[in-house]
C-alpha cells in the first residue's frame, strides 16, 4: 500500500484511508453510473424491483447514484473488516488498523493466530458480516415502497436502486471472498482446515500454492476480459500469498532461536569513537566492508553511525565533521532473549538494517539482516527446516 492517513476509529480500532482509495472511489462510482441501465435490468429481474430505468438514468443521476452506491459498498467493506477485527480481538490479538485501499479493505493484525479454530472463526466473520449487511440492505429495499408517497419519484427510484444494488453486491462480496485463494478469507479457511492435521507451516505452504494458482487464473481471465481490477487482484493474491508463506516459514525456522543465538557479540564488533572524522569513517567502511558502527566512549554506548549518515555529512560540504556530529542517538535496541522473528518484524517495520543488542543497559552485540540470512542458510543446510513436510524440529544447530 501507499501512503495512508487516519480518518477516525471504530471500537477503538484506527480507521485509515490509503491514497489509492481516493483514486478507486470515483472509478467505482463511474463504473456503476455507466452501467446503471444494465444493473437496473438485472435488479428488476432478480428482485422484481420495479426500478424505472428512465428515471434513474436521466441527467447526472447515474453519477450521483453511482457515488452513493460506491460509498455504500466501502461502508460494507469496513464492516466486513470490522467483523474480522472484533473476532480477532476477542481471542486477544491486537489490531493495528483497518485500511481502505485500492482493492477494498484490509485489517492489520500484529500477530496471526496459529490455532486453526481461531483462524477459522476470524476468517468467516467477515463474510458473515457482509451477508448480514446484504440482508439489511434487502430489508431496507423491501420497506422503501412504504415511503413512496412521502418522497419524490426520483428519490424513491434512487433508493430502490441503491438498496437492491448493495444487497446483491454485499452477498457477492461474501461469496467472492470465500474463494480458497489464500490469503483471501476462503484461503484462510482452507489453511485452518488443513492445519487440523498437519503442521501450521505445511498448511500455509499448501494454501499459498493454491492461492498462487488462483492468482494465475484470475490474471489470465482478467487479461482476456480486459478487466484491470481482476488483474490487480491477481497480483495482490500472488504477492501476498508468497509473502505470508515466507513469513510463516521464517517463523517456523527460527522457533526457539533468540537474538543472542545469531547476533555478532560485542567482542567481535567493530566500534568507533565519537571523535573519528567522517573521512576516516568512510575509509574504515571501505576497508572493513561495514556500513554501520556502534559509537562508544568510556565503555558506554552513545550512538550508531551508518553509511547514510556519512554520505549526508559529505553532501553538506562542512569540513572537519566527526562521527559525533552525524551519529544517531535515537537507538533501536533489542534484548538478547528476544525471538528472532520479532527482530525481523521490527527491522521491516522501521525500515532499518540492524538492531543494537542491549542487556542491562550494556551493549552486548549487534544483529543485522545479514546475520538473520546467514542463520537461515545454516538452518536450511542443516536440514532443520524439514518443517515443510514434517513437524518442526525442537533441536537447533549451534549458530
Amino acid at each position: 500500500m501507499w501512503k495512508s492517513f487516519r480518518i477516525g476509529s471504530l471500537f477503538g480500532i484506527p480507521l485509515r484511508l490509503d491514497i489509492t482509495f481516493l483514486i478507486i472511489l470515483p472509478v467505482f462510482a463511474w463504473i456503476i453510473g455507466a452501467q446503471i441501465e444494465i444493473m437496473v435490468d438485472i435488479l428488476n429481474d432478480f428482485f422484481d424491483a420495479g426500478i424505472d430505468a428512465t428515471t434513474v438514468s436521466e441527467g447526472n443521476r447515474p453519477w450521483i447514484l453511482g457515488f452513493i452506491s460506491a460509498i455504500g459498498l466501502f461502508v460494507g467493506v469496513v464492516l466486513h473488516e470490522l467483523g474480522h477485527s472484533l473476532t480477532a480481538r476477542r481471542y486477544g490479538f491486537p489490531i493495528e488498523s483497518i485500511t481502505l485501499w485500492l482493492l477494498g479493505g484490509v485489517a492489520s493484525f500484529r500477530e496471526m493466530p496459529e490455532d486453526w479454530r481461531q483462524e477459522l472463526n476470524i476468517a468467516i466473520a467477515g463474510p458473515i458480516v457482509s451477508i448480514a449487511v446484504g440482508v439489511l440492505s434487502y430489508g431496507l429495499f423491501l420497506i422503501t415502497p412504504e415511503f413512496a408517497d412521502s418522497v419524490g419519484t426520483v428519490t424513491f427510484q434512487g433508493a430502490l436502486f441503491v438498496f437492491s444494488y448493495l444487497a446483491i453486491l454485499n452477498v457477492f462480496l461474501a461469496v467472492f471472498n470465500m474463494i480458497p485463494a489464500f490469503p483471501m478469507d476462503g484461503g484462510r479457511v482452507l489453511r485452518a482446515l488443513l492445519a487440523r492435521n498437519r503442521p501450521y507451516a505445511k498448511a500455509t505452504q499448501q494454501a499459498a500454492s493454491i492461492g498462487r494458482m488462483f492468482a494465475i487464473f484470475f490474471g489470465i481471465f482478467g487479461l482476456l476480459a480486459f478487466n484491470i481490477i481482476l488483474i490487480a487482484i491477481a497480483f495482490f493474491i500472488y504477492i501476498a500469498a508468497s509473502g505470508e508463506e515466507r513469513h510463516v516459514m521464517l517463523k517456523a525456522a527460527f522457533e526457539g532461536v533468540t537474538i543472542g543465538d545469531i547476533m555478532t557479540p560485542k567482542d567481535r564488533l567493530r566500534l568507533v569513537e565519537p571523535s573519528l572524522t567522517i573521512d576516516e569513517l568512510i575509509q574504515r567502511m571501505f576497508r572493513e566492508r561495514h556500513t554501520g558502527y556502534p559509537v562508544m566512549t568510556d565503555g558506554r554506548l552513545i550512538g550508531l553511525v551508518t553509511l547514510a549518515d556519512a554520505q549526508q555529512a559529505q553532501r553538506s560540504g562542512q569540513q572537519g565533521m566527526t562521527v559525533e556530529n552525524v551519529m544517531s542517538t535515537d537507538l533501536e535496541t533489542i534484548d538478547p532473549d528476544t525471538d528472532v522473528m520479532e527482530a525481523i518484524d521490527r527491522m521491516q517495520r522501521e525500515k532499518i538494517g540492524r538492531l543494537l543488542v542491549v542487556d542491562n543497559d550494556q551493549l552486548v552485540g549487534l544483529v543485522t539482516r545479514t546475520d538473520v540470512m546467514t542463520a537461515l542458510e545454516i538452518l536450511q543446510r542443516s536440514g532443520t527446516m524439514a518443517f515443510a513436510t514434517t513437524e518442526v524440529s525442537s533441536e537447533r544447530p549451534q549458530l
